[in-house]
């Protein structure tokens, strides 16, 4: 299981004072020299945190994988093709939401799903589709012909008892399990952190994790090269516990 390393909050906390530093090109960096597998921005319509600039330069200095997660949004998709990012996830958005509250309902917006799937594909781009773990969802995202899909484990991170987190751990392996069987590949993502993220091993099939909040949280006390490296080492193949704060 890889790990990608969404950097947004790191462009957050420059976007407080509008100012030059910190840089999520440098951030991008030092979570590749630890061991990070990919690079994920969200370039929202707001630019509240990413800037087009920003997607810009990584595109240009990112060694491992650049992954730009995207709204179906005419402009975003005009901006996505002038950039021919390696990945790109199909997210929802909300102007007024803090983080994406959910996932793609594919289902609804096929033919918009589909066509801009189709776009991006043909001009180089690996598509992934940000799902709730749902299996008419999954299905919906196979039709459109994704190459992956992004399960979304909100639901799981925001289990309060052990019957919530074991029924939204048995929704996420039903819809692995569903989607391999359908030819996608998988990825998971949203709310993971340091005390969850070691049971995401059971889900099957699993290529790679994307984490952003709980690790630029984490790097804000420990620096970023450390709190990539834990969390590395909490997604390694038999790991079993959490990591203390």
């Amino acid at each position: 299981m890889k790990l990608g390393v969404n950097i947004d909050h790191i462009a957050t906390l420059r976007q407080v004072r509008q100012a030059a530093v910190p840089d999520p090109v440098v951030a991008a960096a030092l979570a590749e020299m630890a061991g990070a597998a990919g690079i994920t921005v969200h370039l929202r319509e707001d630019r509240r945190h990413i800037q087009d600039a920003d997607v810009i330069r990584l595109r240009q200095s990112v060694r491992t994988k650049l992954n730009l997660e995207m709204s179906l949004a005419p402009a975003i998709v005009e901006r996505a093709l002038e950039v021919a990012p390696p990945c790109a996830c199909l997210v929802p958005e909300r102007r007024q939401e803090l983080t994406t509250e959910g996932g793609l309902d594919v289902c609804a917006a096929f033919d918009d799903v589909a066509r801009v799937t189709g776009v991006l594909q043909a001009n180089g781009t690996l598509v992934s589709l940000f799902i709730d773990p749902d299996l008419a969802q999954v299905d919906a995202a196979a039709n459109a012909k994704a190459t992956f899909i992004e399960l979304h484990t909100g639901a799981f991170a925001a289990a309060q008892t052990e019957d919530q987190l074991r029924r939204e751990l048995d929704k996420l392996v039903r819809a692995a399990r569903h989607a391999h069987a359908r030819g996608l590949r998988v990825n998971a993502g949203h709310g993971l952190d340091y005390h969850n993220v070691h049971l995401i091993h059971q889900v099957p099939h699993v290529e790679e994790l994307n984490i952003g909040h709980a690790i630029v949280a984490r790097a804000v006390l420990v620096g970023l090269d450390r709190a990539v490296r834990d969390m590395l080492a909490l997604i390694a193949p038999h790991s079993q516990s959490p990591l203390n704060p």
